[in-house]
């Protein structure tokens, strides 16, 4: 039978001052593969175990939002404020390998929770820091937000001249969780060579900017600003839009190459637009972007959507139907992604490894459920 200490990160020691998503998801991540992860909450708990949908219970401390990053952890109420508080933080310092946080940038040192001070305590120690637009702004940094600073909600628009949308999730929060991630993870190589801890600062801005990826590619090399297009893509077509199909079915194409094309147009028994000039290659069908989606939504709308899903994926043509929540989270294909509901908590969670190994187990139920509030989990 697996058991924790074959986890890869076994015996890791991670103190969690981080709150909200961006750094408790890296906890729980590092929880996923091993470590042992003690968030420290200060006495009114993380934020977001008051933050409720209307359909949750209200009496609970672990909401959705609350357990969707905090699984796999203990957690211990702390005050900073105190001197009794910080002097508990220096004593669990002593023992810790990684320590989390998400404070303004000066908040730390009013605290004794910065890197300075911590590092003096155990120089193994790595620190990572997340901070809105960097550690010499002290402006607080909130997902909404750098979703508008960045970019993204401009992109995200439906088309030109349409209202820029957020993004159903908090984007930039997990961007800089991964960018987090990596850069714990490198300086945990570089301390097995060195022996020497490190600070590791991460802002929700240098994250957001390093994933624009084409669409700033697009400015910096153009000059032109890239256009919202809702779920099309500015280089390749068909590729993104949405389409209905007879039977209702909503679905996507994501037509890579010009042979892709050619079988889609085979399946759709419409040969002919293959050899079309506008059509036969992919510049052209970029530039005549208009006029072929209007082909395809019309033909579409004739077939059956299954049935069409089910050609295409015979001929590896990229396609998907379009899913609520709900049903890709209960896809066969996403079972591996999901935490057993335990005792004390009946809910199933989210993994946020999705990378396996033969090397080292999955965490099943290896991990504990979300802790409870105001109280040492053990």
């Amino acid at each position: 039978m697996n058991t924790a200490s074959e986890l890869p990160l076994a015996g890791l020691r991670v103190l969690e001052l981080a709150a909200v998503l961006a750094g408790p998801q890296v906890g729980q991540f590092l929880a996923e593969l091993g470590a042992e992860v003690l968030k420290l909450e200060a006495p009114a708990g993380d934020v977001t175990r008051t933050w409720r949908t209307p359909a949750e219970d209200p009496a609970t401390t672990v909401t959705a939002y609350f357990s969707s990053a905090n699984w796999g952890k203990r957690s211990q109420s702390i005050d900073l404020t105190t001197e009794a508080g910080r002097a508990a933080l220096l004593q669990l310092t002593t023992r810790a390998d990684i320590v989390l946080t998400s404070y303004k940038p000066g908040d730390a040192e009013k605290l004794g929770a910065d890197y300075a001070t911590l590092s003096a305590q155990n120089p193994r120690l790595i620190y990572g820091h997340i901070t809105g637009y960097g550690p010499h702004e002290t402006r607080a940094g909130y997902d909404a937000v750098l979703q508008a600073e960045t970019g993204f909600m401009h992109l995200n628009a439906a088309g030109p001249g349409h209202a820029p949308q957020k993004m159903p999730v908090a984007l930039i929060d997990l961007l800089t969780a991964h960018q987090l991630k990596e850069g714990l993870l490198t300086a945990l190589y570089r301390r097995e060579r060195t022996g020497q801890g490190a600070l590791v600062e991460v802002s929700l801005l240098a994250s957001a900017l390093a994933s624009l990826a084409n669409q700033a590619a697009t400015y910096l090399v153009t000059g032109h600003d890239p256009r919202p297009m809702g779920s099309g893509h500015p280089s390749i077509v068909p590729y993104g839009t949405v389409y209905t199909a007879r039977d209702g079915t909503r679905l996507l194409l994501a037509v890579g190459s010009d042979r892709q094309f050619q079988q889609l147009c085979t399946v759709l028994q419409r040969p002919a637009w293959a050899a079309d000039e506008r059509f036969r290659r992919n510049p052209s069908r970029v530039a005549h972007r208009q006029e072929l989606e209007a082909l395809l939504a019309g033909r579409i709308a004739e077939v059956d959507g299954s049935e069409l899903l089910a050609a295409l994926e015979a001929l590896a043509v990229p396609a998907g139907a379009v899913r609520t929540v709900g049903e890709a989270l209960t896809h066969p294909l996403a079972q591996p992604m999901l935490l057993p509901a335990v005792p004390g908590f009946p809910y199933q969670g989210l993994r946020t490894v999705a990378f396996r190994s033969p090397a080292w187990p999955v965490a099943g139920q290896l991990i504990a459920p979300p802790p409870l509030s105001g109280k040492v989990e053990s």
